[in-house]
This record gives structure tokens, sequence and C-alpha cells, in this order.
């Protein structure tokens, strides 16, 4: 009777250790995406932007699903700025899902970076559900050293969305494409039930484990907003 209790107990305790490393292991996955992506400066996301930006969104390896215009998904971390304005919080993990949209420049597995650059923005995708372009203005984000060449889309636009894919790195419309939060992970990272609210507000202690987003991200956005 004992062996009948443990086991269901011990596959438990394994199935949830596997989801904590998983979600590990996709925040240091994003920092070196970030890390990537910043190392060419000329074809970087400009690094005003980010000292502007209120939240990022690193979704590492975003999958196609099926052929030709097939499902998009994938999971990542949305980090914020810390309400003193310096540092940026623990991550919450978000889902991304869209169906027959540009996400990808050739290839089968994505990198998606999402700068949201105002209030309006962060709340709206703290809501249960957001969709790029319909509850979210979105517009692909320029790349190089400046902000220059931005377009009146790219200035007025909440959320500058961004994709690599085969070594290429360039702003892309996500249009149509949504962010949802993923819970199960946020309880495997912080060990508790947590709500992205609570974590964007910087009401949750960062784990040491994933503290790697967050010094990436303070890395690349020294500059005040």
């Amino acid at each position: 009777m004992r062996m009948q209790i443990l086991m269901p107990m011990m596959f438990l305790a394994g199935a949830g250790l596997l989801c904590a490393n998983e979600a590990i292991e996709r925040c240091e996955k994003a920092a070196v995406v970030l890390d990537e992506v910043m190392r060419t400066p000329e074809k970087a996301i400009p690094s005003d932007l980010i000292a502007k930006a209120h939240c990022v969104v690193v979704v590492p390896g975003m999958k196609k699903v099926g052929f030709g215009l097939g499902a998009k998904y994938g999971k990542g971390l949305l980090s914020c700025r810390a309400a003193s304005g310096k540092g940026w919080t623990g991550p919450t993990t978000v889902r991304i899902e869209g169906g027959s949209i540009g996400f990808q420049i050739g290839g089968s597995s994505t990198d998606i970076v999402l700068l949201v650059m105002n209030k309006a923005g962060k709340k709206k995708l703290l809501s249960s559900k957001a969709t790029l372009g319909a509850d979210a203005s979105v517009a692909g984000g320029p790349v190089g050293r400046t902000v220059s060449a931005q377009t009146d889309a790219q200035m007025t636009a909440e959320i500058l969305s961004y994709s690599r894919s085969k070594g290429l790195f360039a702003g892309v419309s996500l249009e149509g494409a949504s962010l949802r939060p993923a819970h199960k992970d946020n309880k495997a990272i912080y060990g508790r039930d947590v709500t992205p609210q609570q974590i964007l507000a910087g009401e949750v202690e960062l784990p040491a484990s994933v503290a790697v987003l967050a010094q990436a991200l303070g890395k690349y956005s020294m500059h005040e907003r």
C-alpha cells in the first residue's frame, strides 16, 4: 500500500522538477538570444529603444507546426522595468500563438523579441489574452545603432516586434499573434502560485536561477527612459 502511494507522488515530483528545469532553461535561452542579437550594433535593436522600453518579451525558438502557412506556437519571458525605474523585474512566462501570419523568415524555428514602448501596451499584455494589431498596436521595429529610420507607424506603436531566423534579424509585423500568461511555468519558476501582476510589480523575489535575463536587459538598457 505504501509503495502504491509513493509511486504517484514520485511521478508528480519528477514532473514538477522537469517543468521547472524547462522554464529555467527557457529563461537562459532568452538571455542568450538577446545577447546574440545585440552583439552586432549595426544589425541590432537600437539601444535607445531598449532604454525607453517599459517591458521586453523574448521568445526563444518559436516553432512552426504543419506545412506551408501552418500554426505558430512558442513560450517566452516577459520582464518589465522595476518600479524604481532602475533594473528589471523577474520574468513572467507567456505563450505566443498565431495562424497564417508572417512570423518566420525561412526556417522552422524563430526567435521573437518584442519591445513594449508604453504603459498602455504593458497593461494590455497583462490581460488574460492580447492580440497584436487588435488589442495592442504593433509594428516591425527598426534595426541599427539609432532610431532615425523609424516610420510614423513605428513611432506610435505600443509594441515593436523583431524576428530572427537562420541568423537573419529584422523588424517584422506580428499582427494577429496572441499572447497570454503561462501560469504553470510561473509556478515552476517561483515555487508557488503568483500572478504576472505580482511579478511585474516587483512583489515577488527574483530567484537566482532566472536572474540571467534581468541582467542581460540591464546590460543593454543602461540609459534611463
